[in-house]
């Protein structure tokens, strides 16, 4: 296990780079202030460094909110009331330094509105029915109900958010007013969409579907749900906000 000045003092960080990224960004993101304590205790839990982008999040910010609310991005955790709970909290780390410990299904990262799930994949995906390998991303798919392997690691998927390819990526699943009922959102909240996004109803007429604002829990907890009702695979873990 390395100290924690080891993991955040390091001549190459990562975060200034990313600065630049930001600010580039092809699309609207909003960095958060940070807890510094509790960035500083997911680096420590993580074992990764500030070199990594991973590391960087956690130790620079609370986190990034990217197109209006679309995707939340978790870091160290926001200070700011309204803001994001961090890596920690979201894969609920031990609460105090425990080496033997990770997440038995992978890194939960990042959530969108709809109840997406990005994470990066843990030390044996077969194992916790995930697709891919260790250290590629995976993202639980709303409209599916299923996880999909991303060709790309962390920084890559950070690279990728800010590239402006969501528009692509999230074609069927964006309706006319989408950004404005996003946008009034706070980060706590979500989007249930009926009929459900998995129907073939949705998949017909997305602008018809009826669309409420509740908790990002009971979003991510109704797909979990449905699911196992339709027979699919036990998603596991997708975060705990």
């Amino acid at each position: 296990m390395r100290e924690i000045d080891e993991l955040a003092q390091v001549d190459d960080p990562a975060w200034p780079e990313l600065q630049a990224m930001l600010a580039d960004s092809a699309v609207p993101v909003r960095v958060l202030p940070g807890d510094g304590e509790e960035g500083r205790r997911c680096l420590l839990q993580m074992q990764v460094t500030a070199r990594s982008t991973l590391g960087a999040l956690a130790l620079n910010c609370g986190g990034l909110v990217l197109d209006d609310g679309w995707v939340r991005v978790f870091g160290g955790g926001s200070a700011a009331v309204g803001g994001l709970p961090g890596l920690g909290r979201v894969n609920r780390f031990p609460d105090r330094l425990d080496p033997a410990w990770h997440p038995a299904c992978g890194l939960v990262v990042g959530h969108d509105v709809l109840g997406g799930v990005f994470a990066l994949g843990g030390h044996d995906p077969a194992a916790a029915g995930r697709p891919g390998v260790p250290g590629q991303m995976t993202y639980f798919a709303p409209d599916t109900l299923e996880w999909e392997a991303m060709d790309m690691g962390h920084s890559a998927w950070v690279r990728w958010l800010l590239s402006g390819r969501l528009d692509t990526f999230y074609d069927g699943l964006r309706w006319p007013g989408w950004r404005e009922e996003t946008a009034a959102l706070d980060l706590s909240q979500g989007i249930t969409v009926y009929p459900f996004l998995w129907t073939e109803e949705a998949h017909e007429d997305l602008a018809a579907t009826s669309r409420r604002a509740v908790a990002m829990r009971e979003v991510l907890g109704v797909a979990a749900d449905f699911a196992l009702r339709t027979g699919r695979a036990d998603p596991g873990f997708l975060g705990e906000v």
